[in-house]
């Protein structure tokens, strides 16, 4: 059968660079070499016991058969009760939406909201797929610009500048991936002020990083009660609980948007797992924001941030960073390689610089194209101290050679 039988949607999708470098990095584990793996996003933590034992009593409960579309009711009112004492928000359990994920959350959403050429405006660098998603729901991703020297944040004068006929929406992660930024209360007090007056543009907050947090308390944007009406918060277990094969995301939501999710849900995929549910159930209810868990989790990734910050600034002076707030990532700038060449490899950006560490060093990290600042590549400090450590010795004698 001839391969042209395939949509034009799918011929035009991108593969998610961060998968493409998992993948190529297993393509050469399998020919022995030894790859350290800094491009994954995902904690190196286990789900915490208790947590696992709730899916296996669930098992065993016979909690295996169709959940609901938008999810058990139990684990829906965990959640309202979640964003009331963690984040002051008050969203009735009717207004949640239990997904595959905090990215199925999201593809929800941009394929309830989009017609064909409907913008959504979204801060770069920006997470891999929110413009894969938001082109194949037939949307236009509106970018907004951000550098290392205001730690990769965009002002309300750059949104209110970007917003035009065809606005549906705008895209806030925080803690961000790829940049690991927080917007402080103080921050999202002053975009607040632009949507105020534009009530007719969603919102959308990523909150999926919100208990890797090293500054201190979590804000979302939705806590402002003029534009909260207008909001959707996406968030999950993946990150803050280590449950990232669970694959348990949800949205809060005002109550039409919410309705819009589980119809297209309930079309594609039907409720999420059963089990995985009884195990996000557990997670929420008894392993809230300040657990000794989550401490541990927080302080360990601080710890290492700091450890590979000191680590790189020692050895390349040349690689560029500054000091994330959040999640676990450093995004910093390597333009001074643009131009270099071993006698082989001419590094003409971040994707030929991401491969040449992979093919040189054998660290595999992620190019900044990807995340839509091709100036930076990623770096993910989810693994152990000693491989971070390593990771950099192996990258110093690769990159030395690039003159």
């Amino acid at each position: 059968m001839d391969k042209n039988i395939l949509s034009t949607r799918i011929k035009t999708a991108s593969e998610s660079a961060t998968l493409e470098m998992t993948r190529r990095s297993r393509e050469l584990k399998a020919q022995g070499i030894d790859i350290i793996t800094l491009s994954i996003g995902e904690p190196d933590f286990n789900t915490p016991n208790p947590v696992k034992e709730a899916a296996k009593q669930a098992i065993d409960n016979n909690k295996t058969h169709y959940p609901p579309v938008a999810g058990f009711e139990e684990l829906r009112k965990a959640i309202a009760h979640k964003l009331k004492r963690d984040n002051g928000l008050d969203f009735n359990f009717k207004q949640i939406v239990v997904s595959n994920g905090a990215k199925q959350s999201l593809a929800n959403i941009f394929f309830s909201i989009l017609n064909s050429e409907d913008e959504v405006i979204m801060p770069a660098p920006y997470w891999v797929s929110y413009a894969g998603m938001v082109k194949m729901a037939g949307g236009k991703s509106v970018l907004l610009t951000s550098t290392i020297e205001n730690d990769f944040k965009v002002s309300p004068k750059q949104v209110e500048q970007a917003i035009g006929n065809k606005t549906k929406a705008f895209l806030i992660n925080s803690p961000g991936n790829p940049s690991g930024s927080v917007y402080t209360r103080e921050d999202l007090q002053k975009l607040t002020k632009v949507f105020r007056n534009h009530p007719d543009i969603l919102i959308i907050s990523d909150e999926i990083y919100e208990y890797i947090n090293f500054g201190g308390q979590h804000y979302s944007i939705a806590s402002f009660p003029e534009i909260k009406e207008q909001t959707v918060v996406v968030n999950g277990v993946s990150k803050g609980y280590a449950m990232t094969g669970w694959r348990i995301g949800y949205i809060a939501a005002p109550q039409f948007i919410a309705d819009a999710c589980n119809k297209l849900q309930g079309q594609y995929t039907s409720g999420a797992s059963s089990i995985s549910q009884m195990a996000a159930l557990e997670a929420i209810e008894n392993n809230p924001e300040g657990s000794e868990y989550l401490s541990i989790m927080r302080n360990s990734f601080r710890q290492r941030r700091d450890l590979l910050i000191n680590a790189l600034n020692k050895a390349l002076p040349q690689i560029k960073t500054n000091i994330p707030d959040g999640a676990f990532y450093l995004f910093p700038d390597v333009r001074w390689y643009f131009g270099k060449s071993d006698g082989e490899t001419l590094i003409r950006n971040s994707i030929d610089l991401a491969h040449y560490l992979l093919n040189k060093a054998h660290v595999a990290v992620v190019a900044g194209e990807a995340f839509g600042n091709p100036d930076n590549i990623r770096i993910s400090y989810a693994t152990s101290p000693e491989l971070l450590l390593e990771a950099v010795r192996r990258m110093k004698p690769a990159l030395d050679m690039l003159n």
